[in-house]
């Protein structure tokens, strides 16, 4: 069998990163997630951390290369390269839980530096790229309560620890030598009196029949307290549980693991507050594909969204649409800058006074010379651009060039970033007619930080501006607007997404999408959105539980690398040293 050690891992390895893919928008299998992380953790546990690093790698190539393959507009180098610099955070993963899953509990610690390793990617390298978590992956899901908790961190690791518990219950059904069997012998660690969740295994029991270690005669090891049970000896054949005992420990990690989700439907949920808002919501479309989605004839793009303000406010006129309290336009509404073309400005104003209320302008505005800002404009039908909002995470490499000097000699595609955009300073709360709403664009939706401080500002309801036209009719638009539907619920707020090129929506305070509109297409919409502002668990503590979660993870990692000591060999194949975690 330990000629297969190597393919099964392998093959575990991929298909959990390809299931965990699946659990992604558009496709939106979420229930896939659990049984990948599951896969994943199985191909790991029982390495060397050598052998997990590469194998974290794997998962992380499959469940990336399809999920970034919207990044592949810009070119096939962009995408690869983001995929492997990306991946490198799965090889950490794997590291680490090739060490902690020799530790009691493990799905717990194997959860936590999931955690861990998503938290990395989204704060390194050039300001970090959370795409892909498996939070984003539970937009709609079982899962979905626990945004109120935790936020993001919390879904993912609600998502991993029920994958972990099923790795535990595969691992009790069959023997080891069916699961994943080992190529190689690796060091049993040294057998540690203590107990307590980081007790290492005690010491390995030889094939064949018992060997005592004292005056007792019972071949059997002590059942600890929890989820510990004994090891039969080695067969040579597919063996299910049987038996009482092992029929507990079979049970109780599939209650574990249905227990995790079922636990989300006791989180509280919050009722309507009885006020409303009427929001406008306007997606102009623009000329052009890909690299230049704005097309090479100017203003086009500015006149495909002032003329559809001007057809909203026909509409309100002749009765066919209500009134709207405020109108939202996307990012890049206009191709042109308002604020220093009169042409512009004047399009824009009197697109506004026609239709009589606040509109949120998304622009690329000058600052100075040499640098711009991605800009949220509110415009006044009768004072003109007013308050506005600075895009705060900036774009690597699509808004600012990182190691500029070096990147320009060696990418000629790089210089069309252009003029490299200035981040700004504050957070999205901008007064817009009878609320104030909380101003995202487009990239920040995805980075916890920047959501959660706006929302603790107040700010009902969420308003995300975007451009995705260059990655039109991929899988970034689905993925998008999943993201908005965890912040529903993460915040409670609606969320309104007005794309210029597609998926505009609103997303109730609970998650559902109530509308959407197709890509690639010009439409808008005059919505009734609810004014939540009572704040959830998630608004009041922040990152307070992805910290908590990191910790965790850190002390797990820490406690397995401290009793990392060699000892005897043995062969992992054997269920031996069973523990809380073990089969």
């Amino acid at each position: 069998m330990s000629r297969l050690a190597l393919p099964a891992r392998v093959a575990g390895a991929v298909a959990g990163g390809l299931l965990m893919f699946l659990a992604f928008p558009p496709l939106g299998l979420w229930f896939l997630a659990p049984p990948g992380m599951a896969l994943a953790v199985l191909a790991v546990r029982g390495t060397r951390p050598r052998r997990g690093t590469w194998l974290g790698l794997l998962v992380g190539l499959a469940l990336l290369l399809p999920g970034l393959h919207w990044v592949s507009p810009i070119g096939t180098d962009a995408w690869l390269g983001l995929v492997a610099m990306e991946s490198v955070f799965y090889a950490a993963w794997g590291t680490g839980v090739a060490l902690v899953t020799r530790l009691r509990l493990w799905p717990l610690w194997s959860a936590a530096l999931w955690v861990a390793a998503e938290w990395a990617r989204g704060q390194f390298p050039f300001g970090g790229f959370p795409w892909a978590r498996v939070a984003f992956s539970q937009g709609e899901s079982i899962f979905t309560p626990y945004a109120a908790l935790g936020g993001a961190p919390l879904v993912s690791f609600a998502v991993a620890l029920c994958g972990g518990l099923l790795a535990l219950a595969a691992m009790r059904s069959f023997p080891a030598s069916d699961r994943f069997p080992a190529s190689r012998p690796i060091a049993a660690p040294v057998p540690s009196e203590a107990s307590g969740p980081f007790t290492l295994p005690g010491p390995p029991v030889s094939e064949g029949p018992p060997v005592s270690s004292g005056p007792s005669t019972s071949s059997a090891t002590p059942v600890s307290e929890g989820l510990v049970s004994s090891a039969p000896p080695a067969s040579s054949g597919p063996r299910p549980v049987r038996g009482g005992r092992w029929g507990r420990a079979l049970a109780l990690p599939l209650a574990g693991a249905l227990a995790v989700p079922a636990a989300a439907l006791a989180v509280p949920r919050y009722g309507d507050e009885g006020r409303n808002v009427t929001v406008g919501v306007i997606q102009g479309n623009v000329p052009g594909r890909g690299m230049h989605p704005l097309g090479d004839e100017p203003a086009v793009v500015l006149g495909n969204h002032t003329r559809m303000l001007h057809q909203m406010a026909r509409d309100v006129r002749e009765g066919r649409t209500p009134r709207p309290d405020l109108v939202v336009l996307p990012e890049n509404s206009t191709d042109i800058d308002p604020l220093r073309n009169e042409f512009a400005r004047s399009e824009i104003d009197a697109a506004v006074k026609d239709v009589g209320v606040p509109v949120l302008v998304g622009a690329v505005v000058g600052i100075g010379e040499n640098n711009r800002a991605t800009r949220s404009i509110v415009w006044d039908p009768v004072t003109g651009p007013g308050a506005y909002y600075d895009k705060q995470q900036l774009v690597p490499f699509g808004e600012f060039t990182p190691l500029q000097g070096l990147v320009l000699a060696l990418f000629e595609r790089a210089s069309l970033v252009g003029k490299q955009s200035v981040a700004g300073t504050r957070d999205g709360d901008l007064r817009l007619g009878p609320v104030t709403v909380g101003a995202i664009n487009c990239y920040e939706v995805a980075f916890d930080g920047i959501v959660g401080d706006t929302a603790r500002t107040g700010a009902t309801p969420l308003v995300v501006q975007t451009n995705n036209a260059t990655y039109a009719l991929t899988n970034l638009p689905p993925q998008q607007l999943a993201m908005s539907q965890l912040r529903a619920v993460e915040h409670n707020r609606a969320v309104i997404t007005s794309a210029i090129t597609g998926i505009s929506a609103y997303v109730t305070p609970d998650g559902s999408i109530a509308w959407r509109t197709g890509e690639l297409v010009p439409a808008m919409n005059v919505l009734t959105v609810p004014v939540r502002t009572a704040r959830t668990v998630a608004t009041r503590v922040g990152a307070l539980p992805e910290w908590a979660l990191i910790l965790v993870g850190a002390g797990a990692l820490a406690a397995a690398w401290r009793r990392r000591t060699p000892g005897v060999g043995h062969s992992v194949n054997r269920e031996d040293d069973q523990q809380v975690g073990d089969a």
